[in-house]
């Protein structure tokens, strides 16, 4: 059996969030399972795209409208990645320093020529291709026109009979763009015109919905929330729940292992408390913070999906307030966020703390040494990071939103089963009572915070478990076809 993921990101080669992890992880393990599986992505020039050995494995050239946009699909030498990874390069549309936007934050302005170039490049290598894949399973709005392209281009139709899977990470982002670009698309069959079409423009995520054989999403909850709220599509995701699934989503043990973890200080050895302490102590060296006090970090995007912008004010109520707690803060965003956070950093001296970066390395090590993570999110399709923390035993606070409440259930669950504390509402008041709740178990409670902590580091959040889900939805669907 032989799976092509088509995404705009793989990590490591080109990761801006959750959709890199999942696309860099699942091709291993369904590789590791027995099954084949390569990825393809547009080659950006970014660092690690630009240092690998690529071998040319076919060119090809795609129109739009009156233009043609030479491309060379590339293989890397080697398969690193542990599957074969393969990158389009489109000169003039891709080989820019950003995958999304440029190094000074700004969105590049020719997005939908981009990834219209992208998928059909992708279909035209695959219509060249004597070993042709048996499924393709497409990532979010940048490949979501390909399931169309399949059925209803005459230039793409002799590979409808190939299944295709389309995943929804983000369904904030649509992709859509206007009817007076429609030039711009391949030959298609006037009757589904409709296909491509959601309130009057042309909406990829949309049409991947309709268009493909199945549809997943990367949790239950968040499938039952783009039924409520998906800017607009909520009747849609309704009308195909009959072919969607919501799969929560793995991480990598092996690149999130305590005991062999090269970017942190002190490996797990089956002391949990000597472990935590040891890689606390390091975040000295980075934070100006107490780490007497029980460590609350968030780590990620400093945006208003992450919730991140209730942080400034939750903060300062909670050090006001007299709470004996430190926080610190790994990320970068919104301007306005980054000068409120370097303002807290003299205003709390010693009680907070932010780098405002994106660094790998600090980011492992900070969930070595915290007590928690603080996830506040409006919007959490699966989340990673609350899994990542408590593969290294540290306690997820998060709001009760997506993947963060599929995978955190709460310590007051009478079943025992919690694993750290949610709240519900997006306020000061919810926020503020789930770290005092955090605190008060920290200090009141230590002998099953320390219970809670040994247990969260034993669930298995692997991609063994996620890849036999897809494994089933694959075979039924080439079965089927």
């Amino acid at each position: 059996m032989k799976i092509l993921h088509v995404s705009a990101e793989c990590y490591p080669a080109a990761k801006s969030g959750g959709l890199g992890d999942v696309v860099g992880a699942l091709p291993k393990y369904l590789t590791q399972a027995g099954m084949t599986a390569g990825v393809v992505i547009p080659k950006y020039r970014l660092k690690w795209l630009n240092e690998r050995p690529f071998v040319p494995v076919f060119r090809g050239a795609v129109r739009l409208h009156n233009q043609y946009f030479h491309f060379t699909v590339e293989r890397e030498q080697g398969d690193s990645l542990g599957f074969p990874f393969f990158a389009i390069d489109i000169p003039g549309k891709f080989d820019r320093p950003g995958i999304y936007a440029d190094p000074g934050g700004y969105g590049y302005g020719d997005e939908v020529e981009r990834y219209l170039c992208f998928q059909q490049a992708v279909l035209q290598w695959i219509l060249q291709s004597p070993g042709q894949p048996q499924l393709i399973h497409c990532h979010d709005h940048h490949t979501g026109l390909i399931p169309f392209m399949m059925r209803y281009c005459p230039e793409y139709e002799s590979l409808a009979g190939i299944p295709t899977m389309f995943t929804i990470h983000n369904g904030a982002y649509h992709g859509s763009f206007r009817w007076n670009n429609m030039h711009l698309l391949p030959f298609f069959r006037s009757e589904a015109r409709g296909l491509l079409d959601w309130n009057d423009v042309i909406n990829p995520l949309a049409t991947g919905i309709k268009c493909a054989h199945r549809v997943t999403t990367v949790s239950p909850s968040y499938l039952n929330e783009l039924m409520q709220d998906s800017n607009g599509l909520e009747w849609l995701v309704q009308h195909e729940r009959a072919k969607c699934a919501g799969i929560i989503n793995g991480i990598d043990a092996a690149v999130w292992d305590p005991g062999t973890d090269h970017y942190i200080a002190s490996h797990f050895n089956g002391d949990i408390a000597a472990f935590k302490k040891t890689n606390k102590q390091v975040l000295g060296q980075r934070f100006r913070i107490d780490l007497s006090l029980p460590l609350i970090t968030f780590i990620g995007r400093l945006v208003g999906e992450k919730g991140a912008d209730l942080l400034p004010d939750l903060i300062s109520r909670v050090l006001n307030s007299g709470m004996q707690v430190s926080f610190a803060i790994l990320g970068t965003g919104q301007p306005n966020l980054h000068d409120a956070f370097r303002h807290m950093t003299y205003q709390y001296s010693g009680r907070f703390d932010a780098i405002l970066e994106y660094n790998e390395g600090l980011a492992h090590q900070m969930y070595a040494g915290s007590d928690y993570l603080i996830m506040p999110s409006r919007i959490e399709p699966c989340g990673l990071n609350q899994m990542y923390a408590m593969r290294y035993g540290t306690l997820p606070v998060v709001r009760s939103v997506g993947g963060l409440r599929d995978t955190v259930p709460d310590i007051g669950e009478p079943d025992g089963s919690g694993r750290g504390i949610r709240f519900d509402h997006f306020n000061l008041d919810d926020g503020f009572n789930a770290v005092y709740r955090a605190a008060e178990f920290y200090y009141h409670h230590r002998q099953n915070f320390e219970k809670v902590r040994k247990k969260v580091m034993q669930v298995d959040f692997s991609w063994e478990r996620s890849a036999r889900e897809y494994m089933t939805l694959y075979q039924e669907m080439i079965e089927a076809r």
